[in-house]
């Protein structure tokens, strides 16, 4: 099946190719059978963000890139929403689930913008969010990605920048027991960082960084060709982290806030399990085994 774009401001035939007109910002959200309702959430809190940085420049302009790998709604409403401040909103379908790193990929492949911002459908942002974004990127020209503070429903600071991890790491963390984890604190403690990643001080180079909120350069992950789309679900935010320091900078920034509302691969069912164990093969056949 050929793949179709619907845009809120152009018919397919004009929209296929590239967009030509550059903007400050492309925004890309994969969907699979996406949660309706935490779907609008996440777009109303990013059109929020939006609308504060706009109060700061008025100039500013960006796209939204809505890959449909799967069992989405009807997003016509979501495409008017976006049209009414001005933000050009394209579905992209047609093309099959072919994983999340693909999916993302797609979307890069027709931006033209300043910045990329790889976006999960199950985040909120902070109303400021993107106002302290752009500023600190504009500030800092040697930093190509930047990374959020991630807080999970209850307002707790969730641990999502990595050092490089084992297998053990991997597996205490992603499938044992509560009981059992308390076993292993310490090397979780310093695999999730928690040293030295709080709600105040900006971290510098972060080696793995979570891809639910990836703010770049389009330019540098242009130069990365994006994710590796040999990852179909899992592990590709990580070794887009790794490549990305090859770059450029990496900036842990609390002053950029977001919720996430995403649940780890146990608590998703056995086909998740599989998928996270064989992108896990592919990640240290790449970087190295560290078993222990």
């Amino acid at each position: 099946m050929g793949r179709s774009i619907v845009s809120g401001l152009s018919r397919e035939a004009d929209v296929i190719q590239p967009i030509e007109e550059a903007v400050d910002l492309s925004v890309s959200v994969v969907l699979y059978r996406p949660d309706v309702a935490q779907l609008e959430r996440t777009l109303s809190t990013f059109r929020a963000s939006w609308i504060d940085l706009l109060r700061v420049n008025p100039w500013r302009s960006a796209n939204v890139f809505l890959v449909d790998n799967g069992g989405s709604p009807d997003l016509t409403s979501i495409v008017a929403d976006f049209a009414a401040i001005d933000i050009r909103c394209t579905v992209i379908t047609g093309h099959g689930n072919v994983g999340y790193g693909a999916g993302h990929n797609i979307a890069l492949a027709q931006s033209n913008s300043t910045y990329h911002l790889v976006l999960n459908p199950d985040v909120e942002l902070a109303a400021d969010a993107l106002v302290n974004a752009f500023a600190f990127l504009e500030a800092n020209l040697g930093y190509g990605l930047l990374t959020p503070w991630v807080g999970d429903e209850r307002g707790e600071l969730q641990y999502l920048c990595r050092r490089f991890p084992t297998v053990l790491d991997l597996l205490v963390r992603g499938f044992a027991p509560a009981r059992l984890r308390t076993l292993f604190a310490v090397r979780l403690w310093r695999y999730e960082m928690r040293d030295v990643i709080n709600d105040r001080d900006m971290v510098v180079d972060p080696p793995i960084v979570s891809g639910c909120f990836m703010l770049f350069r389009t330019e540098i992950l242009r130069r990365l060709q994006g994710f590796d789309d040999r990852y179909f679900l899992y592990f590709e935010d990580y070794d887009l982290s790794l490549r990305a320091h090859e770059l450029s900078c990496v900036a842990y920034l609390p002053a950029v806030r977001i919720v996430h509302h995403g649940g780890g691969a146990s608590r998703k069912g056995w086909l998740h399990v599989r998928l996270f164990v064989a992108s896990m093969f592919k990640f240290f056949n790449r970087f190295g085994w560290k078993w222990l």
